[in-house]
This record gives C-alpha cells, structure tokens and sequence, in this order.
C-alpha cells in the first residue's frame, strides 16, 4: 500500500537495539488530518506517528518504520516499558465521538498485515493506546471497531471463557496475563479493559469482564 511521505523531524534511534513487537493504535482528538499532520511534524509539539490515515483514506507516512516515533508516551504492555522503542505508532483521524469511517477501515486493514509480517508482530501485538496507558489515553475509542480487525487476524478477539464470580484480584490477574500490566488503579484497569473489549460497558466488574480475557 502506497502512502504519502511527509517526514516529521519529531524520531529518534530505538533504544537498546530494540525492534517493533507492537502496532499502537490512537486517534488524533482533531478537528481535521491536515490538523493532525501539522501537528505530528511540527518540532515544538514534539510528537509523532510513523502513519496517520485520513477519514477518506489517505494515508501518510512521517517516520521510518526503523525509526523511534515519539506517540506512545508513558506506559506499559506486557511487561515492558519504553513502547515507543518497541512499537510502530498509527494515527487515525478522528474526534472519538464518532465512527471511523470506511475508507479509513479498509486502509488501515490494508496496511497492517504488512507491517505485522516486516516485523513479526502476531495479533496480540496490536493494542490500542489506552491499552498500555490506562486512565491516561482513551484511544482509539469506545467507536473503534475491534472485531472487525479480529475477524482478519488483524488483532485478538475478546476470549470466551467461564463467566465464574470475579474479584478484583482475579481480574487483575488475567488482566496482566492479555498483556495490560501498566500501574493504574482497579476502576482505571476496568475502564481500560472495557474499551478493547467490552466497548460501551459500565457498572461494577462483573463476569463477563473476566470472562473476555481468556485466551480466545
């Protein structure tokens, strides 16, 4: 898939040797993509993504897959700090309060089985921003439509295990087993798990939260 190069001077080298095992999804909050790329490369903003998709398709590249975008900021995934090291970050154009559209969709699903195959990166590697920085980052969003990259391989389906009684330990626990081990609070780790997987859940923990985190 062919994108526009428009290089953000906002990169740097990946830090000790290390090599994409994450795509970052995010949405941009702006009002427009031409918004948002002059923002991703502009140097006082000193912020960056490797692509960003417009909402009729477009889509930009402004660093080097090989290069260390500066999009993920604090947080955790599975463990490991410094996601900017070890990920390739997408911007998608979007408030987050309303649905991605179409031409977006497709272009992003076209776009990513060949970043997951130049890097090796299997489904579980492809995480939203608000996954490795709970509380802090909400997107991609509640209208983010995860079960359509899932249908693909393009990212993991919610699991479908047992609906047994939850505590928030137990929670916890299979939370930090899907990957979700940045420090946050039981309510902020709740919220985050709802949004990649339960979009659009409230209330109390409940079943069918533990329940979407076995290993589908």
């Amino acid at each position: 898939m062919a994108a526009i190069w428009h290089p953000s001077p906002n990169f740097g080298v990946r830090r000790d040797g290390l090599r994409p095992t994450l795509i970052v999804l995010h949405y941009t909050a702006m009002t427009s993509a031409q918004a948002a790329l002059d923002r991703l490369c502009d140097p006082k903003a000193e912020v960056s993504a490797h692509y960003l998709i417009g909402g009729d398709g477009t889509l930009w590249q402004m660093v080097d897959e090989d290069q260390r975008a500066w999009h993920a900021g604090a947080g955790a995934w599975a463990g490991q700090g410094d996601v900017n090291s070890r990920s390739i970050g997408i911007e998608l154009d979007n408030r987050g309060d309303h649905p991605f559209s179409e031409p977006q969709m497709a272009a992003l699903e076209r776009l990513l089985p060949g970043i997951m195959q130049r890097h090796g990166i299997a489904p579980q590697g492809v995480i939203g921003h608000s996954c490795m920085a709970p509380g802090r980052k909400a997107d991609p969003g509640p209208r983010f439509d995860w079960t359509r990259l899932a249908r693909q391989g393009l990212a993991t389906r919610p699991g479908m295990g047992e609906t047994a009684k939850p505590t928030p330990d137990s929670f916890r626990q299979m939370a930090r087993a899907r990957g979700f081990t940045a420090p946050c609070d039981d309510a902020t780790l709740l919220a985050a798990v709802r949004l990649r997987f339960r979009p659009g859940a409230s209330g109390p923990l409940t079943a069918e939260d533990l329940a979407v985190l076995h290993m589908a």
